[in-house]
Order: structure tokens, then sequence, then C-alpha cells
């Protein structure tokens, strides 16, 4: 049986992306894909459903930085996080997102570090970075004291990672779409293994949909995660 963590973990697919936000980045990511009315729907639809089918549990809500709040750059680095790898290649970049997500250690990492840490991943363009979907995973400054007071950390393992069947389907009827913004919508799916103080700890399928931009020429970045899982 699986053990239960006493406190909130950093885990969940947390607040979906505002309206506004929520065109700008899946409109352009599939940019002109005008006929697209059926990913549109099945990617940036609003609802609550962002935790796969059959995970173990559903994770607390995530609170985290509004959209206008500043992105925190304290002068100690980033702690645990990892810088983004230099990937030119979507799923690849979103797998190791996803598992950059997935992972956290409160034991030598800070709040404002971890939102440092994954900043660094997302796309500088502005006008396709959806920051408070991703700002919104990390709990609020006294649920993350909480949690290190109980050491608790996680480690993930990425199973596989592909492109939703709607999108692909999208991109088949019409290809050039793509070359707006360059963002490739991504599901991937793999395992969180959390641990805690005195031997506690526990193991979580996860699943998540993300928008990644992948330019030409340029590593690949992190624009934002979906509301929702999109198999």
């Amino acid at each position: 049986m699986r053990t239960r963590s006493p406190s909130l973990s950093l885990s969940s697919y947390g607040t979906g992306w505002p309206a506004n936000r929520r065109i700008a980045i899946l409109t352009a990511a599939v940019a002109v894909l005008l006929a697209l009315a059926g990913i549109v729907a099945v990617v940036t639809g609003s609802g609550n459903g962002h935790q796969a089918a059959g995970t173990a549990a559903p994770s607390p809500p995530a609170i985290g930085l509004s959209s206008g709040e500043a992105v925190p750059k304290p002068p100690y680095g980033s702690g645990s996080v990892p810088k983004p790898p230099q990937i030119a290649e979507p799923v690849a970049y979103a797998k190791a997102a996803a598992k950059m997500l997935w992972s956290y250690d409160t034991r030598d990492t800070s709040r404002d570090q971890q939102l440092t840490g994954m900043r660094a991943w997302m796309t500088t363009e502005t006008k396709y970075t959806d920051w408070a979907s991703v700002s919104g995973q990390v709990p609020h400054p006294l649920l993350w004291s909480r949690m290190a007071d109980q050491d608790q950390h996680a480690t993930a393992h990425v199973a596989e990672g592909h492109y939703p069947s709607a999108f692909k389907q999208a991109l088949a009827e019409d290809p050039s779409a793509i070359t707006e913004a360059y963002i490739y919508v991504v599901t991937v799916n793999g395992t969180q293994q959390i641990a805690w103080k005195k031997g506690g700890g526990g193991a979580e399928d996860r699943a998540v949909t993300l928008a990644v931009q992948c330019r030409p020429g340029h590593d690949c970045a992190l624009a934002g995660i979906a509301p929702r899982v999109t198999q």
C-alpha cells in the first residue's frame, strides 16, 4: 500500500491557462490552424481534468504567482532545479521539462530558487509564454515551508512523450500552419517518487501536456502547461 505524505507536494497540474493566454499561446501554437476547432477545443478547453485517468490520487491544488507578479531572481542561483538542456527536438525537450516539473528538493532549494530555475526553461518570446501556468505548479510560501519542515523532495521517471492525436491530425491537414510560432503540443507520461522524513514516501503516475517552442536553428523552450492532459 502506498504511503501518503503529510504535507503538500509540488506535483499537481495546477492552474489552467487564463482565457487570453490560452488563445494567444495555443492559437499561435498551432498558429494559423484555423481549421483546428477540434484541437483547440481539446487542448485549450476549460475544465478540471488536469490529471490523467487512473493516476494514484489527485494532487492538492498548487498556488503560485499570478500572471502579473514579477519573477523572483535571488542572488543564490536555482538550487536543485536543473538548467534547460540544449535540445532542438520538441518531444525530447518536453520529456526533460516534465521531469524538471515533477522534481524538487525542499532540503536545499528555496521557493524563490525553484521559481527562478523553472523560469529559465521558458521561451523569451513574451507573446507566446504562459509563465502563470508554470509558476502555478509551485505551492504558496507557507505550504513550501511546511514541505521543507518535512524535508520533502521528489524525483521523476519519464516513461514516454508523444504528440497528441489531435495535434498530429491538425499538422497533417495544414503542415505550414505551425511556422507562425513553432509551438508544438506534447504529452508526457511518467512517475513521480516523493519522499520525506522518517522514511516516508510514495509514488504516483503523472501525465502533463506541454506547449514547447522549437524554432528552426534554435534550442527548444517551454511555452506553457495545458489545463488538461490530452492523449
